[in-house]
């Protein structure tokens, strides 16, 4: 049994979605402290340039809006012209919509639905052919599909859309799962909790407050999100096929304490 390099992603190839920021750039960081060549995506191109080469070399941008079908087919297009195979995708991007349940709108509904759900699946897809080369018995491909606790257990906000759309993913990534081992390409999930971010302003503002709620009593680290993922990615996963691991210091599992109305 050989250890040293149970958790090198050298020479490997990594896609992020979203990885321009928050939990994204987290995972990309990761990646690339352990030797992986990683491209980040983004809607903004600009911030997507800025952060690809503020995090060195191997760090690439391709910015894009995956919120559509021809967007997720427009991002495999991209990264085809820069790589023939892709080992390791991470569907991190992702919004969320709040708004009381009289008043939830449409639109409130299909963005986040269309971001948050079909862009996994369609973006899965349209690089299926690039995971598929890359993947083999001895080292099989991965898909990283970021999901939430909030897609397990209740939160007190009114996201309907969200709630939703990343209970789908969790059930999405099982049987996606299902299908792509047979082609060597591992599917697995993330469901993190508080981490700071433009998407999670409570925990990125109100630490304080936040954190009394968490049995860990603390929000989580870039290097908790980090760890997550290498492990998912590296050989150390390779057994992991379908999982979804929850990374929220004891919230799902533990009864709920503190106040939860933060203003």
């Amino acid at each position: 049994m050989n250890t040293t390099t149970l958790f090198s992603l050298a020479g490997r190839t990594a896609l992020v979605t979203g990885g321009s920021r928050g939990i994204g750039r987290m995972i990309a960081e990761g990646f690339l402290a352990q030797g992986a060549t990683v491209y980040i995506s983004s809607r903004k191109a600009d911030v997507c340039d800025a952060v690809a080469k503020e995090l060195g070399p191997n760090c690439h941008s391709l910015p894009q809006d995956v919120s559509t079908v021809a967007g997720c087919q427009a991002l495999a297009e991209a990264y085809a012209a820069k790589e023939s195979s892709l080992d390791i995708l991470v569907n991190n991007a992702g919004a969320a919509w709040l708004a009381e349940f009289e008043a939830f709108p449409e639109q409130g509904w299909d963005k986040v639905m269309d971001l948050n759900v079909k862009s996994v699946f369609f973006l899965t897809q349209a690089l299926y052919p690039a995971l598929k080369a890359g993947a083999s018995a001895e080292q099989p491909g991965k898909v990283i599909n970021i999901a939430s606790i909030d897609g397990i257990r209740l939160n007190p906000w009114e996201t309907y859309s969200y709630q939703a759309s990343k209970a789908a993913v969790i059930n999405l990534t099982r049987r996606t799962s299902a299908r792509l081992i047979e082609d060597h390409i591992n599917v697995s999930g993330i469901a993190p909790g508080a981490f700071a971010s433009d998407m999670n302003t409570a925990a990125r503002d109100q630490a304080d407050n936040v954190q009394q709620t968490i049995p860990a009593g603390r929000i989580g680290r870039d290097e908790d999100m980090a760890g997550t993922a290498i492990y998912l990615a590296s050989r150390a996963g390779d057994y992991v096929v379908g999982e979804t691991i929850v990374v929220d210091g004891g919230m799902v599992h533990a009864e709920l304490k503190g106040d939860w109305t933060f203003d």
